[in-house]
Protein backbone atom coordinates (compact mmCIF):
# COMPACT_ATOMS: atom_id res chain seq x y z
CA UNK A 1 0.00 0.00 0.00
CA UNK A 2 1.57 3.27 -0.96
CA UNK A 3 0.63 6.05 1.41
CA UNK A 4 1.39 10.10 0.29
CA UNK A 5 2.63 11.40 3.88
CA UNK A 6 2.20 15.28 4.76
CA UNK A 7 5.12 17.19 4.09
CA UNK A 8 4.24 20.25 6.73
CA UNK A 9 7.36 21.84 8.76
CA UNK A 10 6.44 22.18 12.76
CA UNK A 11 3.57 19.47 12.79
CA UNK A 12 3.53 17.81 16.59
CA UNK A 13 5.26 14.76 17.34
CA UNK A 14 1.64 13.60 18.27
CA UNK A 15 -0.44 13.62 15.42
CA UNK A 16 -0.87 10.77 12.59
CA UNK A 17 -1.81 12.04 9.10
CA UNK A 18 -1.59 10.01 5.66
CA UNK A 19 -3.32 9.91 1.93
CA UNK A 20 -3.96 6.76 0.42
CA UNK A 21 -3.66 6.36 -3.15
CA UNK A 22 -4.80 3.62 -5.53
CA UNK A 23 -2.71 0.93 -5.16
CA UNK A 24 -2.49 -1.97 -2.56
CA UNK A 25 -6.37 -3.03 -2.52
CA UNK A 26 -8.60 -5.65 -3.81
CA UNK A 27 -10.83 -3.81 -6.31
CA UNK A 28 -10.98 -4.60 -10.05
CA UNK A 29 -11.81 -3.23 -13.04
CA UNK A 30 -12.19 0.52 -13.16
CA UNK A 31 -11.48 0.59 -9.64
CA UNK A 32 -8.36 -0.90 -9.90
CA UNK A 33 -4.66 0.19 -8.98
CA UNK A 34 -3.97 0.94 -13.27
CA UNK A 35 -2.09 -1.66 -13.84
CA UNK A 36 -4.69 -4.87 -13.45
CA UNK A 37 -3.56 -4.99 -9.55
CA UNK A 38 -6.18 -4.98 -6.55
CA UNK A 39 -7.16 -1.26 -6.40
CA UNK A 40 -7.76 0.33 -2.62
CA UNK A 41 -10.63 2.26 -3.40
CA UNK A 42 -12.82 3.24 -0.17
CA UNK A 43 -15.88 4.53 -1.29
CA UNK A 44 -19.28 2.86 -1.13
CA UNK A 45 -21.15 4.67 -3.37
CA UNK A 46 -19.48 4.51 -6.44
CA UNK A 47 -20.20 0.91 -8.05
CA UNK A 48 -17.77 -0.99 -6.78
CA UNK A 49 -18.10 -4.45 -5.09
CA UNK A 50 -19.25 -4.42 -1.68
CA UNK A 51 -17.47 -6.87 -0.23
CA UNK A 52 -14.37 -5.66 -2.11
CA UNK A 53 -14.89 -2.13 -0.12
CA UNK A 54 -15.35 -3.39 2.80
CA UNK A 55 -11.85 -5.14 2.64
CA UNK A 56 -10.07 -2.61 1.55
CA UNK A 57 -11.60 -0.42 4.60
CA UNK A 58 -10.75 -3.35 6.81
CA UNK A 59 -6.58 -2.81 5.60
CA UNK A 60 -7.02 0.89 6.25
CA UNK A 61 -8.36 0.37 9.59
CA UNK A 62 -5.47 -2.10 10.51
CA UNK A 63 -3.27 1.38 10.04
CA UNK A 64 -5.75 3.29 12.65
CA UNK A 65 -5.99 3.69 16.20
CA UNK A 66 -10.05 3.12 15.45
CA UNK A 67 -12.76 3.59 12.59
CA UNK A 68 -12.25 6.65 11.06
CA UNK A 69 -15.27 9.28 10.93
CA UNK A 70 -16.82 8.44 7.87
CA UNK A 71 -18.88 11.11 6.20
CA UNK A 72 -21.45 11.40 3.41
CA UNK A 73 -19.64 14.17 1.58
CA UNK A 74 -22.38 16.18 0.05
CA UNK A 75 -20.04 19.49 -1.46
CA UNK A 76 -21.15 21.52 1.77
CA UNK A 77 -19.23 23.38 4.73
CA UNK A 78 -20.84 21.34 7.57
CA UNK A 79 -18.09 20.55 10.17
CA UNK A 80 -18.79 17.56 12.27
CA UNK A 81 -16.89 16.36 15.36
CA UNK A 82 -14.76 13.22 14.65
CA UNK A 83 -14.72 11.84 18.42
CA UNK A 84 -18.77 12.19 18.90
CA UNK A 85 -20.65 11.10 15.34
CA UNK A 86 -22.31 8.19 14.50
CA UNK A 87 -23.15 6.72 11.40
CA UNK A 88 -22.00 8.81 8.57
CA UNK A 89 -23.53 12.23 9.04
CA UNK A 90 -24.60 14.78 5.91
CA UNK A 91 -20.77 17.19 6.31
CA UNK A 92 -17.65 17.72 4.28
CA UNK A 93 -15.34 18.32 7.58
CA UNK A 94 -14.65 17.01 10.59
CA UNK A 95 -12.51 17.97 13.42
CA UNK A 96 -10.65 16.01 16.65
CA UNK A 97 -10.03 17.19 19.80
CA UNK A 98 -10.01 13.23 21.41
CA UNK A 99 -6.64 11.22 21.47
CA UNK A 100 -7.60 8.43 18.42
CA UNK A 101 -10.43 9.63 16.93
CA UNK A 102 -9.82 9.43 13.18
CA UNK A 103 -10.66 12.64 10.64
CA UNK A 104 -11.48 11.25 7.15
CA UNK A 105 -12.50 12.46 3.88
CA UNK A 106 -12.46 10.92 0.78
CA UNK A 107 -11.65 12.47 -3.01
CA UNK A 108 -10.79 11.65 -6.89
CA UNK A 109 -10.19 15.15 -7.86
CA UNK A 110 -11.53 17.50 -5.18
CA UNK A 111 -8.94 18.93 -2.46
CA UNK A 112 -8.38 17.13 0.59
CA UNK A 113 -6.93 19.32 3.34
CA UNK A 114 -5.64 18.27 6.60
CA UNK A 115 -4.84 20.37 9.54
CA UNK A 116 -3.43 20.17 12.92
CA UNK A 117 -2.65 23.16 15.61
CA UNK A 118 0.85 23.50 16.34
CA UNK A 119 0.11 22.95 20.32
CA UNK A 120 -1.40 18.98 19.50
CA UNK A 121 -4.59 19.65 20.65
CA UNK A 122 -6.68 19.47 17.77
CA UNK A 123 -6.72 18.25 14.08
CA UNK A 124 -9.17 18.80 11.34
CA UNK A 125 -10.23 17.43 7.84
CA UNK A 126 -12.19 19.44 4.85
CA UNK A 127 -12.68 17.71 1.55
CA UNK A 128 -12.89 21.31 -0.70
CA UNK A 129 -14.30 20.91 -4.01
CA UNK A 130 -14.93 24.08 -5.74
CA UNK A 131 -18.71 24.71 -3.86
CA UNK A 132 -17.26 23.61 -0.75
CA UNK A 133 -14.20 26.45 -0.97
CA UNK A 134 -16.63 28.81 -2.48
CA UNK A 135 -19.43 28.01 0.82
CA UNK A 136 -16.84 28.61 2.94
CA UNK A 137 -15.71 24.92 4.18
CA UNK A 138 -12.11 25.87 5.08
CA UNK A 139 -13.12 28.78 7.13
CA UNK A 140 -15.48 26.88 8.86
CA UNK A 141 -13.28 24.12 9.84
CA UNK A 142 -10.33 26.86 10.95
CA UNK A 143 -12.94 28.40 13.48
CA UNK A 144 -14.73 24.97 14.51
CA UNK A 145 -10.81 24.09 15.57
CA UNK A 146 -10.25 27.73 17.41
CA UNK A 147 -13.10 26.99 18.99
CA UNK A 148 -11.67 24.22 21.34
CA UNK A 149 -8.57 25.77 21.85
CA UNK A 150 -6.52 26.21 18.89
CA UNK A 151 -3.55 27.37 18.57
CA UNK A 152 -1.66 28.26 15.69
CA UNK A 153 -2.89 26.44 12.43
CA UNK A 154 -0.97 23.89 10.07
CA UNK A 155 -2.53 22.79 6.79
CA UNK A 156 -1.96 20.70 4.04
CA UNK A 157 -2.90 20.59 1.04
CA UNK A 158 -3.29 17.00 -0.34
CA UNK A 159 -3.76 15.60 -4.15
CA UNK A 160 -6.07 17.20 -6.51
CA UNK A 161 -7.18 18.17 -9.87
CA UNK A 162 -3.80 20.16 -11.14
CA UNK A 163 -4.06 23.93 -12.58
CA UNK A 164 -3.75 22.92 -15.97
CA UNK A 165 -6.73 20.10 -16.22
CA UNK A 166 -9.14 21.90 -14.07
CA UNK A 167 -11.69 23.64 -16.65
CA UNK A 168 -14.65 25.12 -15.44
CA UNK A 169 -17.34 27.61 -16.50
CA UNK A 170 -18.37 31.34 -15.61
CA UNK A 171 -20.33 30.46 -12.85
CA UNK A 172 -17.42 29.20 -10.96
CA UNK A 173 -15.47 32.12 -11.96
CA UNK A 174 -18.19 34.11 -10.40
CA UNK A 175 -18.99 32.64 -7.63
CA UNK A 176 -15.45 33.38 -6.13
CA UNK A 177 -15.21 36.62 -7.21
CA UNK A 178 -18.45 37.38 -5.01
CA UNK A 179 -16.55 36.71 -2.18
CA UNK A 180 -13.18 37.91 -2.74
CA UNK A 181 -11.90 39.64 -5.98
CA UNK A 182 -8.35 38.52 -5.33
CA UNK A 183 -10.23 35.00 -6.44
CA UNK A 184 -9.39 36.04 -9.91
CA UNK A 185 -6.13 35.58 -9.96
CA UNK A 186 -6.79 31.84 -9.81
CA UNK A 187 -8.31 31.92 -13.26
CA UNK A 188 -6.71 31.44 -16.39
CA UNK A 189 -9.54 32.67 -19.08
CA UNK A 190 -9.55 29.94 -22.21
CA UNK A 191 -8.96 31.74 -25.90
CA UNK A 192 -11.22 31.03 -27.86
CA UNK A 193 -13.62 29.91 -25.48
CA UNK A 194 -15.94 32.35 -23.86
CA UNK A 195 -16.68 31.68 -20.52
CA UNK A 196 -14.29 29.41 -19.44
CA UNK A 197 -11.26 28.93 -17.42
CA UNK A 198 -8.67 27.18 -15.89
CA UNK A 199 -8.86 27.18 -12.50
CA UNK A 200 -5.90 26.71 -9.56
CA UNK A 201 -8.07 24.76 -6.71
CA UNK A 202 -4.49 25.52 -4.66
CA UNK A 203 -4.21 28.94 -5.52
CA UNK A 204 -8.45 28.86 -4.16
CA UNK A 205 -7.49 27.24 -0.97
CA UNK A 206 -4.38 29.44 -0.05
CA UNK A 207 -6.75 32.77 -0.38
CA UNK A 208 -9.41 31.07 1.77
CA UNK A 209 -6.77 29.77 4.41
CA UNK A 210 -4.93 33.14 4.19
CA UNK A 211 -8.46 35.01 5.21
CA UNK A 212 -9.36 32.46 7.75
CA UNK A 213 -5.56 33.44 9.01
CA UNK A 214 -4.05 30.32 8.57
CA UNK A 215 -0.02 31.10 7.72
CA UNK A 216 1.68 28.08 7.26
CA UNK A 217 0.69 25.88 4.10
CA UNK A 218 1.97 23.81 2.71
CA UNK A 219 1.89 20.70 -0.43
CA UNK A 220 -0.48 21.70 -3.12
CA UNK A 221 1.80 19.85 -5.80
CA UNK A 222 0.25 16.71 -6.72
CA UNK A 223 -2.52 16.17 -9.74
CA UNK A 224 -4.88 13.28 -9.75
CA UNK A 225 -5.75 13.59 -13.07
CA UNK A 226 -2.02 13.73 -14.73
CA UNK A 227 -0.39 10.98 -12.19
CA UNK A 228 -2.90 7.91 -13.39
CA UNK A 229 -0.48 5.32 -11.53
CA UNK A 230 -1.07 6.56 -8.02
CA UNK A 231 -4.30 8.32 -8.20
CA UNK A 232 -8.19 8.00 -8.61
CA UNK A 233 -9.37 11.04 -11.04
CA UNK A 234 -13.41 11.69 -11.75
CA UNK A 235 -12.48 13.90 -14.13
CA UNK A 236 -9.79 11.72 -15.98
CA UNK A 237 -11.81 8.12 -15.57
CA UNK A 238 -15.63 9.09 -14.39
CA UNK A 239 -16.37 5.62 -12.92
CA UNK A 240 -13.67 5.17 -10.40
CA UNK A 241 -12.09 5.04 -6.86
CA UNK A 242 -12.11 7.43 -3.96
CA UNK A 243 -8.74 7.52 -2.34
CA UNK A 244 -8.78 8.99 1.70
CA UNK A 245 -7.43 11.68 3.37
CA UNK A 246 -6.73 10.83 7.04
CA UNK A 247 -5.59 12.86 10.38
CA UNK A 248 -5.78 12.20 13.95
CA UNK A 249 -4.28 12.37 17.71
CA UNK A 250 -2.02 9.82 18.49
Amino acid sequence: MELILPDWTGAPPNIGAFCTTRSGGCSTGPYDDGAGGGGLNLGVHVGDDADAVARNRALLRGLLPQEPAWLSQVHGSTVADAGTVSGAPRADACIATTSGAVCVIQTADCLPVLFCDAGGAVVGAAHAGWRGLAGGVLENTVRRMRDTGASRILAWLGPAIGPQCFEVGQDVFDAFVACDRAAATAFVPQSGHAGKYLADIYALARLALQRAGVEQVSGGGLCTVTDERRFYSYRRDRVTGRMASLIWLK
